[in-house]
């Protein structure tokens, strides 16, 4: 064998060798592309997860914003309905007071500006509940002051005197009727 062919030969195995390493390199290349891939998309999917909270808690806030803002105007103005009460009681009294007198100039003035005002309340949402004698009594909506003997046998566990009448703003009680009770 001559030199030339000892270095062809010899070629020829480091050609042999340079394409397994090709090979190899490209398989390793392909396993790196798909690790790569594969991270990419366990991170795709995190990310996809964390959005889908994110954007769920956000319509929670919104819809109990919203709710809560609903809330806050239904009884905006509860404070200023519970201090004008006590003056449409005085308005009540005032009117029965002057009724008593046959002064009918006086008595439709007042009654002319009770109107006015129990109406504007009404437009703002206070509601007079509707209580009277012989209603059944409900510790949840009336504030028992008081029992006396039942006048009769079937006004026992009912309302035989409303004191002071109570008032609603939306579906909230403000002031709850003051009754008496028989026994």
């Amino acid at each position: 064998m001559s030199k030339n062919d000892k270095f062809k030969e010899t070629d020829r195995e480091e050609e042999v060798g340079f394409d397994d390493v090709e090979i190899n390199e490209q398989e390793i290349a392909e396993e790196n592309v798909t690790n790569v891939l594969s991270e990419l998309q366990n991170e795709f999917e995190r990310e996809k997860d964390r959005y889908l909270r994110l954007f769920a808690e956000f319509e929670n806030y919104k819809k109990r914003t919203s709710r809560e803002r609903v809330e806050m105007f239904k009884t905006a103005g509860e404070d200023i309905m519970v201090s004008l009460l006590p003056i449409l009681d005085d308005f009540e009294r005032a009117l029965k007071e002057i009724e008593k007198m046959e002064d009918d100039h006086h008595f439709k003035g007042v009654e002319i500006i009770n109107n006015k005002l129990r109406e504007t309340l009404k437009t703002k949402g206070l509601q007079l509940m509707d209580v009277k004698p012989g209603d059944t009594f409900d510790a949840d909506s009336h504030e028992a002051i008081t029992q006396i003997p039942a006048p009769e046998a079937k006004l026992k566990g009912k309302i035989i005197d409303v004191v002071e009448k109570g008032y609603t703003l939306g579906d909230k009680i403000i002031r709850y009727p003051k009754v008496v009770i028989g026994q």
